[in-house]
């Protein structure tokens, strides 16, 4: 029975040592020590495990005495007397021991050995039932169990991933370094390393020129444990502590011999690990700088191109030359509606795309610590809305200018077709009259053919009246022409001058020859009253069916029903006159019949000219029949009018029906949105998926605005301008529709940047449900905004002490642009910053300063060394040579560099 005192209790650190922390890990030192019962088994040792004790401590403490130029042979007997046991703790701590005894004496050993033993309790460590006595009679399991404690304390203690105790730790490393490899799985330090493959691993992983590791076999453990072993002792200066064959050959091979060997490759590999680090830790930061150029450069060739079309296609639209002809000008609008719907929307994403860019690139910006990005001058977000608000400024202009042109033109067509016809009317009537009025034929004449001849002036004159008016108002549609910027309008004033000079002519020659046939008129006496009351009332029955033929065949345009209907109304209002027209001719009709009645009853031969006019009643019936025949035509040509009006109100019908849809269901979808950015019932992930959703539902909308554009241009090619069932035009339409695209857009990129700043931070769902919380507590106005007053109300409410200059601090950190408001993006990238770390320059530079081993420079070489090529050439084409005392030639300067990267110098 072993007696108690005979037990070694190690690794409990004076005090509470459960609460004391190693490392900076939180994990007491008896957490990876054995306890009591290990060492009840430890004493009751397989022979085995004994024998791979021995040689491990033993190799384990020569590898550090050797140092010191000395070595042991027996573990138990060379540490006897204390002196190498002295000196093996002076080597392996760096410190120096009490001076030691330099008897031979029992009690001189016993002294060294105490010494000993309280340079190890100094190191917080605590040996309970141990004292020198054991160790000076050459106890075996005492002495290595006190040699297991210093390895342990000076050798495995500081090995830490992850906050894991010294053991976990080393074991999880050596997990991490061989998980790629084939047929290795360590789970433990004993088993896990019979086959010699882990070992073997270890070395490729960090020196793979020393080991082909493809040529290995699992069934060969002999000659992979020999394998590590005298690679390890050659090239990385870690002796032989194990023998291959005591390993294969014990069932389960000694834990702590496995452990203090492998602690040795961890601490051989020690250096490289933290250069692996810093080398790691630089790359990251270098990968974060290209790609915020790659974004910057982007943005920058994006906003050219943006900006480039805006100023050529501006000029385009500005120019207001008009075409002479409606078809041209329809062209023009054609043309239009083609830069509406097919080279303008792209243009609609590649700007809200710019805006996108822009705020991800100043979030990962701020994110990573760096200065925030300035675009050159002129290629602002807001120069580039300013730019685009002047484009839709000139477009709307534009549109309104081609459909006052086309109106203008519409007017214009309308009046010169009008005025030809007036003309063409009047020239008919005045061809000839002037060669009439200049005859001299009544100079021959008897007294009743003069007395004719004055009758017959006098209804010339007459008829020459009633034409007055029709010479007024083709001058006034000349003059309407040339006021409307006819094209065509030299012509117009030459035939409009040409009538009017006409007309003065025939007013003359109409007075030379009334006072000619009034000078000879006493010379005559004989008139024909019937002749004359016939030419009387046939000259004003004639002219008014001049008139009802060319009101008739008058033609015109109207935009509405109600215009139609009123023509419609004035036609039958003159339909109804023709009864009464009807008795005018059969009057004037009948005066001809009685002048054939009176000349068979008298005998009277006719000659069948009436002497005071040339209207016959055949002229009077051939007319009469004619305004009967182009009354039914009048009628067709109106309905058919009111057909055409009326499918233009079912137009205006079908794209008010449709827009008074779109219209408050864009308006809904806006306000959905601005609801879904501020809802806190789910995750981010939630939200971007909930807005996902509402961006496919707009897209798969987009049928319905195209289809309003088809009947907006239907509309348009039917010249309808007005509408009064809706108040939604096509370009409120459009730029709702607009707005609505790029709202959503910048509602998923702003929670896009959310979830990256809660990543990039380390922030958990929980703190970005609180923040907002906190924020829509505070948003009194529920427009994704707070005034500085709630702002200030907000942080104190989670915690804040604000004073005046601290909270003016921050108000320049959130508010930077002094627009008086906090967004809901800027609050969540400072309650970040406040809740989380980021790289910083320092933190660089440490790294850069493990490249350089402690150098204050870092050469080409050592770059092209520890780094990838492509981060290596990054920093060599930005770095500034390095000068200073003693430094090589292609030194370069780490340090300004790395200030650089965060903005804090110029590179």
């Amino acid at each position: 029975m072993v007696c108690h005192l005979q037990r070694i209790a190690i690794c409990s650190f004076q005090g509470n040592c459960s609460s004391t922390k190693l490392n900076g890990t939180g994990v007491g030192f008896n957490t990876y020590m054995t306890q009591e019962e290990d060492w009840d088994r430890d004493l009751l040792l397989d022979p085995a495990w004994e024998k791979q004790q021995r040689k491990t401590f033993t190799a384990w403490c020569n590898s550090h005495l050797r140092k010191a130029g000395t070595q042991i042979e027996n573990i138990e007997e060379d540490f006897r007397n204390g002196l190498k046991l002295m000196l093996l703790l002076e080597v392996i701590s760096g410190e120096r021991l009490p001076k030691p005894d330099k008897g031979k004496m029992r009690f001189h050993k016993i002294a060294n050995v105490n010494k000993a033993l309280d340079f190890i309790c100094s190191k917080g460590v605590k040996l309970v039932s141990i004292g020198a006595e054991e160790i000076v009679d050459g106890n075996v399991k005492m002495t290595l169990g006190m040699i297991w404690t210093i390895i342990l304390r000076f050798a495995i203690q500081d090995i830490s991933v992850e906050e894991t105790s010294a053991k976990e730790g080393l074991l999880l490393w050596c997990q991490r370094k061989t998980a790629p490899y084939r047929n290795v799985n360590v789970q433990n330090f004993h088993i896990s390393w019979k086959d010699g493959l882990a070992l073997c691993a270890l070395i490729h992983r960090h020196r793979p020129d020393l080991i082909d590791y493809s040529k290995l076999r699992k069934d060969d453990p002999i000659g992979n444990l020999n394998t590590a072993f005298d690679v390890a002792e050659k090239y990385l200066d870690i002796p032989k502590m194990l023998d291959a064959e005591d390993i294969v050959n014990t069932p389960k091979p000694d834990e702590k011999a496995i452990m203090t060997y492998v602690s040795c490759f961890y601490h051989a590999f020690a250096g490289a690990e933290q250069a692996e680090t810093a080398a790691n830790r630089i790359c990251k930061v270098l990968a974060v700088n290209q790609e915020n150029e790659k974004l910057m450069e982007e943005y920058e060739k994006l906003a050219s191109e943006l900006l480039e079309w805006i100023r050529r296609t501006i000029p385009w639209l500005e120019n207001r030359v008009a075409e002479k002809t409606m078809r041209a000008m329809q062209q023009k609008l054609e043309d239009f509606r083609d830069y509406r719907r097919v080279h303008k929307p792209p243009r609609v994403q590649e700007k809200c795309q710019l805006e996108i860019n822009f705020n991800t690139l100043q979030t990962k910006l701020r994110l990573s610590n760096r200065p925030a990005f300035m675009p050159s001058e002129g290629k602002m977000v807001s120069d580039i809305a300013n730019a685009w608000k002047g484009l839709e400024q000139v477009e709307k202009g534009y549109e309104e200018w081609l459909l006052t042109e086309i109106r203008r033109l519409e007017r214009l067509d309308h009046l010169a077709e009008k005025f030809k016809q007036k003309c063409n009317m009047h020239e008919s009537w005045t061809a000839g009259k002037e060669d009439l009025l200049s005859q001299k034929d009544y100079e021959s004449a008897s007294l009743m053919e003069i007395r004719a001849l004055m009758r017959k002036h006098e209804a010339f004159e007459s008829d020459l009246a009633a034409h007055q008016d029709r010479v007024e108002q083709i001058a006034a549609i000349a003059q309407e022409l040339n006021e409307l910027d006819y094209h065509d309008a030299a012509s117009v004033n030459s035939r409009c001058q040409a009538i009017c000079d006409q007309w003065d002519n025939l007013g003359t020659l109409t007075q030379k020859r009334r006072d000619a046939l009034e000078r000879v008129e006493k010379l005559w006496e004989t008139i024909d009253q019937l002749y004359l009351e016939f030419a009387k009332r046939a000259a004003p029955f004639n002219n008014w069916m001049d008139g009802a033929m060319e009101d008739l065949q008058d033609m015109f345009i109207v935009h509405s029903i109600e215009e139609i209907q009123s023509l419609i109304t004035a036609h039958d209002q003159f339909k109804a006159t023709l009864p009464e027209a009807d008795k005018e001719r059969m009057a004037t009709l009948g005066i001809h019949n009685e002048i054939l009645k009176i000349a068979q009853t008298y005998g009277i031969k006719l000659s069948g000219i009436n002497p005071y006019t040339n209207l016959t009643s055949q002229d009077i019936t051939t007319k009469w029949d004619t305004v009967k025949h182009l009354v039914p035509l009048r009628d067709q040509m109106l309905q058919e009018e009111v057909a055409r009006q009326q499918a233009n109100e079912r137009l205006r019908r079908q794209f008010a029906a449709q827009a008074n849809i779109i219209g408050p269901w864009i308006q809904t979808k806006m306000e959905e949105i601005s609801h879904v950015s501020v809802d806190i019932a789910g995750s981010l992930e939630d939200q971007m998926n909930s807005l996902k959703q509402y961006e496919q539902n707009i897209i798969n909308y987009k049928s319905n605005i195209d289809k309003l554009e088809g009947d907006h241009q239907l509309s348009q090619e039917s010249l309808i301008f007005d509408n009064k069932h809706t108040n939604y035009t096509m370009e409120h339409i459009r730029v709702g529709w607009e707005q609505l695209l790029t709202t959503i857009a910048r509602t998923i990129n702003e929670v896009e940047n959310q979830i990256l700043t809660r990543d990039a931070k380390g922030i958990s769902q929980e703190q970005l449900n609180e923040f907002r919380a906190s924020f829509n507590h505070f948003d009194r106005k529920r427009n994704g905004m707070m005034d500085p007053d709630d702002f200030r109300a907000c942080l104190i409410s989670m915690g804040y002490d604000l004073g005046e200059v601290e909270f003016a601090r921050i108000m320049t950190l959130v508010d930077p642009n002094n627009t008086g408001v906090v967004t809901f993006q800027a609050f969540i990238d400072f309650m970040t910053r406040e809740t989380a770390e980021t790289d910083t320059a320092e933190q660089v530079m440490a790294s850069f300063k493990i490249l350089a081993s402690d150098k204050n420079y870092i050469t080409v070489e050592e770059l092209r060394r520890e780094l990838p090529p492509e981060q290596a050439e990054y920093c060599i084409t930005r770095m500034t040579r390095y000068v200073g005392p003693d430094s090589p030639v292609d030194a370069l300067d780490y340090i300004s560099f790395s200030s650089a990267l965060y903005g804090e110098s110029d590179l």
